[in-house]
C-alpha cells in the first residue's frame, strides 16, 4: 500500500511556477514543443522544391471576414494561418472557433455559425464575422453528413485537406512505459475489445510496467462525443469499437492535456500538436513484432505512424455562384510554400506536392467552372 501511496503522491508533485508555466502553454497557440515545430519547419527547407513547389503570390485589394468553424485540434493551426494571411492582406478578418468537430459539422450542414454577429472570436487577432465560411474538421465527412449538406443546401461541399496531423498516445513524464502496441491501446481504451480480442488492461503492469508500477491502475483520459479526434481514434485504434465508460471525458485538447500532466497514472489520446514538456509521448506498434515509431513528419508521410491523418477544410459553395474571393484567397496561401511553412511551424506536417496540386486542380476548376455558369 505504501507504494500505491507514493506513485499517487507525485499527482500534486508538479510546483506551482510549473504548473502555471503548463497553463500558459497550453492556453496560447504555441501548444507544441518549439524543437518538434523547428524540425518540422526544416522539412520544407531540406525538402525544396520536391516539396511545396509554388510560393504564394498575393492578389491586390482582397478585403472581407471569414468565420472558420469547428475541430479544437485544428484551432491553433487556422488562427496561426489566419493570422499570416492577414499579415499580408490586412484589410482581412477572421474569427476562429474551435469547439469541436462534431457540432461544427452540424452547424455547417445548416449553414449556421457558433458566433453571433458582431461578436469576437475566441481566436487572437481574430474578429468575428457573421455567417460560416469554412469548416475545419480533423475527419472527413461521412457520407451520411454529405447527404444531410446536399439535402439542405442542393450541392456538395467543396472538401480539401491543408496539412497532415498525428494523433499521439499521451503518459505523464515519471511514467516509463517505453511502447504500446495498438493492441495494448485497444485493451486499454475499449469496452467492445474488437483488436485486442477480449483482453482488457486495466493495471500499468498489465501493460508491462514492473515493481512499483505493477499493481498501479491505469487512468485513461479521452475528448468528448463533440471531437473529431474521439471518432478517428475509435475507427483506427479501436477497430470501429467503442470506448469503456472509465475513459474520462474532457472538453478540448488542451485540457486533457493538463490533466495528464497532473496523473502519473494517466495516459490519453491527442493531437500531437498539443505536445508540452510536462507529458511525454508514447511510440506505438502497428503489430506485437513491429518497431514502435515515434510521430514525426517522416513517420508520417510515409505511412509508417499508425495514426497518422489528414486534417480538411470544407468549404460550403454553390456551384452556380463564384466563390468568394477571399476565401478563394486563403485556400490559395494554405496550399503555398508559405502556408505550409505556417502549418509546420505550428506543429503540424505539411502535405506533399502531389496533394497540393490535387488541391489547386479541384480549386481551379471550382473558379472555372462559376465563371462559365456565369456566362
Amino acid at each position: 500500500m505504501m507504494m500505491k501511496h507514493n506513485v499517487h503522491q507525485r499527482i500534486g508533485s508538479a510546483s506551482p511556477a510549473q504548473y502555471l508555466a503548463l497553463v500558459l502553454a497550453l492556453a496560447s497557440w504555441g501548444l507544441g514543443d518549439e524543437r518538434a515545430a523547428a524540425e518540422q519547419a526544416n522539412v520544407l527547407v531540406q525538402a525544396g522544391s520536391d516539396s511545396i513547389t509554388e510560393p504564394y503570390q498575393p492578389a491586390q485589394g482582397i478585403s472581407g471576414r471569414v468565420t472558420i468553424v469547428g475541430s479544437d485540434t485544428m484551432q491553433p493551426l487556422m488562427a496561426k494561418l489566419a493570422a499570416a494571411f492577414r499579415l499580408l492582406h490586412p484589410n482581412t478578418k477572421f474569427g476562429v472557433e474551435g469547439q469541436g468537430s462534431g457540432e461544427s459539422i452540424r452547424e455547417f450542414m445548416l449553414g449556421l455559425s457558433l458566433q453571433r454577429r458582431g461578436d469576437k472570436a475566441a481566436g487572437r487577432g481574430t474578429e468575428g464575422a457573421s455567417s460560416t465560411g469554412l469548416l475545419a474538421s480533423s475527419r472527413p465527412l461521412t457520407d451520411q453528413e454529405i447527404k444531410g449538406f446536399v439535402s439542405h443546401h442542393g450541392y456538395e461541399p467543396i472538401g480539401i485537406p491543408i496539412a497532415m496531423d498525428a494523433v499521439a498516445i499521451y503518459v505523464h513524464n515519471d511514467n516509463p512505459i517505453e511502447r504500446l502496441t495498438l493492441e495494448q491501446v485497444d485493451g486499454m481504451f475499449s469496452s467492445t475489445l474488437k483488436r485486442s480480442k477480449g483482453s482488457r488492461l486495466t493495471t500499468w503492469g498489465q501493460a508491462g510496467l514492473k515493481e512499483r508500477w505493477s499493481q498501479q491502475p491505469i487512468h485513461l483520459y479521452g475528448r468528448n462525443k463533440k471531437s473529431g479526434t474521439r471518432d478517428f481514434f475509435k475507427h483506427v485504434a479501436l477497430v470501429d469499437g467503442e470506448l469503456t465508460d472509465d475513459v474520462q471525458e474532457q472538453p478540448g485538447s488542451a485540457s486533457e492535456i493538463l490533466a495528464i500532466a497532473q496523473d502519473p497514472l494517466a495516459v490519453g489520446y491527442a493531437g500531437v500538436g498539443f505536445h508540452s514538456s510536462m507529458v511525454r509521448i508514447v511510440p506505438l506498434q502497428q503489430e506485437t513484432e513491429g518497431a514502435a515509431i515515434l510521430p514525426s513528419a517522416e513517420s508520417v508521410s510515409n505511412g509508417q505512424y499508425p495514426l497518422a491523418r489528414p486534417l480538411y477544410l470544407y468549404v460550403n459553395k454553390n456551384p452556380k455562384e463564384k466563390l468568394d474571393p477571399v476565401v478563394g484567397e486563403f485556400l490559395k496561401f494554405v496550399n503555398s510554400r508559405q502556408g505550409q511553412e505556417t502549418v509546420a511551424r505550428a506543429n503540424f506536417y505539411p502535405l506533399t506536392a502531389a496533394q497540393i496540386s490535387k488541391n489547386l486542380e479541384l480549386l481551379g476548376h471550382s473558379l472555372m467552372s462559376a465563371r462559365s455558369d456565369a456566362r
